[in-house]
């Protein structure tokens, strides 16, 4: 419980932890958002290169719309890995902290272009 305690006591985990939530509710509303704004049943879901001419392959809404759900569990995933490890080590949950940032951003830019791409 003490460990808890100083966990959220600490700014720069603080800091990290809001741009953490702030980028899972970002990229979940966004990509709802431009659900709601293309009103379609198909979109393009995968992209490979080395297929050539099929290398787009279309899928429901419900794989879009796991882009959205895979940013928060990020963000949840990532605060019970960082509250575990900073008993242990402060900086290790400083990394985990910050890989989840980079890991939303990424999830944001790669369903941002499979939305323009429909």
């Amino acid at each position: 419980m003490a460990t808890t305690r100083t966990y959220f006591r600490d700014h720069f985990v603080l800091l990290l932890l809001t741009v953490n939530a702030f980028l899972a509710l970002f990229a979940a509303s966004f990509i709802l958002l431009k659900l709601a704004a293309s009103h379609s049943n198909s979109y393009i879901v995968q992209y490979r290169s080395n297929l050539g001419v099929n290398a787009f392959h279309t899928g429901g809404v419900s794989e879009i719309v796991s882009f959205a759900i895979f940013a928060l569990l990020i963000f949840a995933i990532n605060l019970l890995l960082s509250v575990r490890t900073y008993t242990i080590n402060r900086n290790l949950a400083i990394i985990i902290l910050s890989i989840g940032i980079l890991l939303t951003a990424l999830d944001i830019i790669v369903s941002n272009s499979l939305l323009v791409l429909h």
